[in-house]
């Protein structure tokens, strides 16, 4: 009974500390959205009648501003209401979330390809959740703002270490602030390494301006699938790399 009763506790903490993150994410990156708005609103209005282009001009930024902020909204929302289902395997749910990338994008797609590399092993649903979460946001970065023409994302399984390896081709990202761990008004970054943090894996980045970005996730292998390994008969895993049809 003491150890049922530990266990919820344990998962109560860790969802009010999710939730917790998720409300401060919101109020940042809402008010910052807002504000930055509302000053565009008010510079149109200034630049009205007189110089309607450049009014116009402010608009269309304000404009990409709103749909930023409805984007990093809904993917809040859904990480309240709403986790990833975990009955279908991580590769697909990937490439599920690529293509509806793709159709919501103003340009033309980059293309993605997704790798499996070893035999697939069974994620624990609570991994799962967060591992797919730090996917979504890497690639959310990668179609819309490194303007790549290729994504790959590699999903390794072995025994000892699960691995995700998420890389593109685009303009890639400063390295300051890789090193300082943000831009100004964006928590992608800082939130990827909030959840490695929490699921006891680790996330590195690589990245240059115009040589694309790589971000890697590996997680032990006793963390990552849990009581699937029981279920593992074969020690020597095959290593084989095939894209995902």
């Amino acid at each position: 009974m003491r150890l049922v009763a530990h266990r919820l506790d344990l998962q109560f903490q860790e969802r009010l500390s999710e939730r917790t993150r998720i409300a401060r994410e919101l109020h940042d990156t809402l008010l910052q959205s807002f504000q930055g708005l509302t000053l565009h609103f008010q510079r149109a209005r200034n630049l009205l009648p007189e110089r309607p282009a450049e009014a116009m001009q402010t608009l269309d930024r304000a404009l990409d501003g709103a749909e930023q902020a409805i984007v990093e909204s809904r993917d809040a929302i859904r990480d309240i209401r709403s986790p990833v289902a975990t009955d279908a395997d991580l590769a697909h749910q990937i490439t599920a979330l690529g293509r509806e990338f793709e159709n919501t994008g103003a340009t033309e797609p980059a293309a993605l390809r997704v790798l499996i590399e070893g035999a697939v092993l069974h994620l624990h649903p609570f991994e799962q959740v967060e591992i797919f979460r730090i996917a979504r946001e890497a690639l959310r970065n990668a179609f819309g703002h490194a303007h790549a023409r290729t994504i790959e994302v590699e999903i390794a399984y072995s025994k000892k270490q699960f691995r995700l390896r998420i890389r593109d081709d685009g303009q890639g990202i400063d390295p300051s602030v890789i090193q300082e761990g943000e831009r100004a008004g964006h928590f992608g970054l800082q939130g990827m390494r909030e959840r490695a943090k929490r699921i006891g894996g680790q996330l590195d980045v690589w990245s240059e301006p115009g040589a694309g970005t790589e971000v890697e996730l590996r997680i032990p292998g006793s963390i990552a699938y849990r009581s699937s390994l029981a279920d593992v008969s074969d020690p020597n895993l095959k290593k084989t790399k095939q894209p995902l049809s």
